[in-house]
């Protein structure tokens, strides 16, 4: 049984970054890298926003008997395989898997200019999952009535 408070918390964590990503979007990249703690706030909230995701992810797989995914990416890809995201989706958002692992281990070598162009591109993949989740939840009650 899904732990549906588990995933609410995941999905507000997601809403709350990406909503203070956002602030850093408007920015001009020139704007961004004036003042470093622009990038040290993008990349905590890219990395939250991560961690939530396949936490929300890894939940689902394990509550429903989808598998064991051996890595970030095919979390991403057992959810297109069961349709709870679309396989298109997966494959788009695929290369966030990755990045995680480039936050968390090869932090040393993230650059503002890479932060801030996944701000610019990348923020709506985010918005997206949330969207997929909600409706996969919804679709999960609606069975059980």
């Amino acid at each position: 049984m899904l732990n549906l408070e588990l995933i609410e918390e995941r999905l507000d964590q997601i809403r709350v970054s990406v909503n203070r990503l956002k602030k850093m979007k408007s920015m001009s990249l020139e704007e961004f890298l004036l003042d470093p703690d622009y990038f040290a706030i993008s990349e905590h909230h890219l990395r939250r926003s991560l961690e939530a995701l396949f936490d929300i992810g890894r939940h689902i797989i394990a509550k429903n008997g989808f598998g064991k995914p051996e890595n970030y990416k095919q979390i991403l890809d057992i959810l297109g395989q069961q349709r709870i995201i679309t396989p298109e989706f997966s494959k788009k958002i695929g290369g966030m898997a990755g990045y995680r692992n480039r936050l968390v281990h090869g932090y040393a070598k993230v650059s503002p200019e890479e932060i801030y162009n996944i701000i610019q591109t990348k923020l709506d993949d985010f918005v997206q999952f949330c969207i997929f989740i909600v409706k996969f939840i919804d679709s999960q009650a609606k069975c059980k009535k």
